[in-house]
Parts: structure tokens; sequence; C-alpha cells
């Protein structure tokens, strides 16, 4: 086994500690921060800060210095652009609330940084996710629930390859948050303290909606809110600023708390209810990608989230083609979103996921 890896250095705690460990374990570490902003003005890539902002650049070379191992940053804006930002845009211009981290870990974090590291020498890469590789007895790889369940991030890595998870280290998945943190103080790392991104990375204030009508140059419309039956409620402001199950924002004067149950892109509606018509037990989901299963070649009981903090669910899913999969909860869920992924586990091993289509029961 080549002992030489790159590792994706964010500027966080979690990736620095993963290059510390991955050091002191005897690699031969490079650290490797990607750029992935794009044309803004530098003091707005200065203050945005996250994995995007200039700030994390200069926190992983020093990290990098401390540590005793190189440091290179790596031109990815293309392929972030063309698998991020422009997937993320799409996504909601057709009324599908999409996950722009499963996106960008597929397709740019392993994908376009894999193909770097092996040309420049390396046979493996490695993150700060919290999360495990496993090969397991059939002998296919598979990411696996870390030790802290708080900070589990198998969710958001269901999409990667069996080729991407040979050549994958994620050495913090075998540590707790507070374990993580006193690893780095302890080896003098400025990120020990470090606060965790909690946006979008390339959104720093959240607001998707201006985001996306910046960067297209157009407004959306207003249209109708309407109840399941069409009766008109009031007018929304357009369809990329709601998504399913959503109850702030609506300024709809019902009397009650209402909620998103469904978004129309052909008739510019959106749907209103109550919650307990979020509920919905059967989908369908496609682009499947399968990890510790070649198939669900026959209906099979796992374990299934519908969304990064969706704590999981019993279900039975079963393939309708190779590329697609119906699932039947055992109980209804809330707020089934098309565009989302649906993860299913066998156990603690991602046994594969897809993403949501639509909802069987719908209103």
């Amino acid at each position: 086994m080549s002992k030489k890896v790159a590792v994706g250095m964010s500027g966080g705690v979690d990736s620095s500690v993963a290059a510390y460990l991955l050091k002191e374990q005897g690699y031969d570490v490079i650290g490797v921060t990607m750029q992935i902003w794009q044309d803004e003005a530098p003091e707005d890539i200065a203050e945005n800060g996250g994995c995007c902002g200039l700030s994390a650049v200069d926190d992983a070379r020093r990290v990098a210095d401390v540590i005793g191992i190189p440091h290179y940053v790596m031109n990815f804006r293309r392929e972030f652009k063309e698998n991020v930002i422009d997937y993320f845009m799409d996504e909601y211009m057709h009324a599908r609330t999409p996950n722009p981290c499963i996106a960008c870990n597929r397709y740019v974090k392993w994908e376009a940084l894999l193909d770097r590291a092996v040309a420049i020498g390396c046979d493996h890469i490695a993150t700060g996710h919290y999360a495990r590789v496993v090969r397991l007895d059939n002998g296919r790889y598979a990411v696996c629930k870390s030790k802290t369940d708080k900070k589990d991030q198998t969710y958001a890595l269901y999409n990667l390859t069996q080729e991407q998870l040979s050549r994958t280290l994620m050495p913090v998945g075998e540590y707790e948050k507070d374990e993580v943190r006193s690893i780095a103080e302890n080896a003098g790392l400025i990120t020990a303290h470090k606060p965790d991104s909690q946006e979008i990375c390339f959104i720093p204030d959240n607001d998707y909606a201006k985001y996306i009508e910046n960067e297209l140059g157009r407004k959306f419309p207003e249209g109708n809110f309407v109840d399941v039956n069409g009766n008109i409620l009031g007018r929304h402001k357009g369809i990329i600023h709601y998504t399913i199950g959503q109850r702030k924002g609506l300024n709809l004067p019902m009397g009650r708390p209402v909620f998103v149950l469904a978004i129309r892109p052909d008739t510019n509606e959106v749907v209103i209810g109550d919650n307990e018509e979020t509920f919905h037990k059967e989908l369908t989901a496609s682009r499947v990608n399968y990890m510790s299963l070649e198939a669900f070649d026959r209906p099979t009981r796992v374990n299934a989230k519908i969304r990064y903090s969706h704590k999981g669910a019993p279900c039975t899913v079963e393939m309708i083609s190779k590329d697609e999969v119906k699932c039947t909860f055992d109980e209804p869920v809330r707020a089934i979103t098309p565009g989302q992924a649906i993860v299913f586990y066998d156990g603690d091993a991602v046994a594969g996921g897809a993403t949501i289509d639509k909802v069987l029961d719908s209103q």
C-alpha cells in the first residue's frame, strides 16, 4: 500500500486533525486546499470565510507548517461551478430542493481531487469527514457511521464510487468531536477552537433565492398559494423561495400554522396544507448509487434517511429498474422532498442511496 496521501484541507479543525493523524501514522502527507470561489472581488472572498474564503487557505497553510507537510492550493473553480453551482440553481428552477454538499463530495472533493492527487503521485486522498471507510466481507467498500452520532456525515457521502472509496482515508471517523478538538489543541493547531461552518459555503448569508436571482439576472414571478383542491389562498413571491414542509416565511393569514405540501412549476403554484398532510409513506427515487450492496434485487429491509437531519426510519426498498427504486416506509415520514437524497442503511453501513423524485401517495 502506498503511504502517500493528499489531504483535503478546508481550514477547519477536522481536516487539520485528519492531516495530523495521518502524519503521525507514518503517511507521506500533502495538504491540498481547493480553490472553488468564483470571480468575486478579493474583499468578498476574504469575508466569505468557510471553506471558500482566503482565511481558510491561510489557516490550512499555517496548520501544514506546524505539522510539517507541504501545502498546495489547487484551482477547482470550473468543476465546482459545473457540478455544484449550476446543479444547485437548476434544481431550484425545477421546484426541487438540491443538496450541494453531496454533489460537491462526489464530483469535486473526490472525483476531481482524486484525479489531481494521482497525477502528483498519491494513491490515496483523505478528508476530515465523520465517517469510516470499511471493506466488507462481500468485498465491497462502504462508508460506515462514525463514532459520534451527533456529527456523523455518512448521509452526504452515499454517492461515492467503489474506486473512490478504495482510495479514501477518513481518520477522524474514529473520534468524538471533543476528542478531535483536544488532539488539535495538544498539537498546537490554530484551528483547535475554530467554529464549524454551518451555511452553504458559496452562499454565506444563506439567502439562496437572492443568490440564484443575482446569478441568473432575473426575478422569479409571483404566483398563487393554493390548497389541495386548487382554491387560491394568497400570493407567493416566487417558487425558488419555498421547499416542502416549510412553515416560516409564508405570511398567510390562515389563523393556524400551515405548511408547503408541494411546488408546481408548470402552474407556478405552491400548495399549502396542514402539518398532518406533509406525512407520506411511499416514494420513488432515481440516480441510484449502490454501496455495500450491488443492487436491491429483491425487496430489502433497511433504515432510510430522507434528509441530513432525519434520524432514519425502517422501510422496504425495491428496484423498479437498475437506476430507480421504490421505498415504502413502515410509518409515514414528514416532508419527503424531491431533489433531496434518500440514503439506505444496513446497520452502520450505507447500503446505497438515490435522489428523491416523487411521493406516490401525494395530494
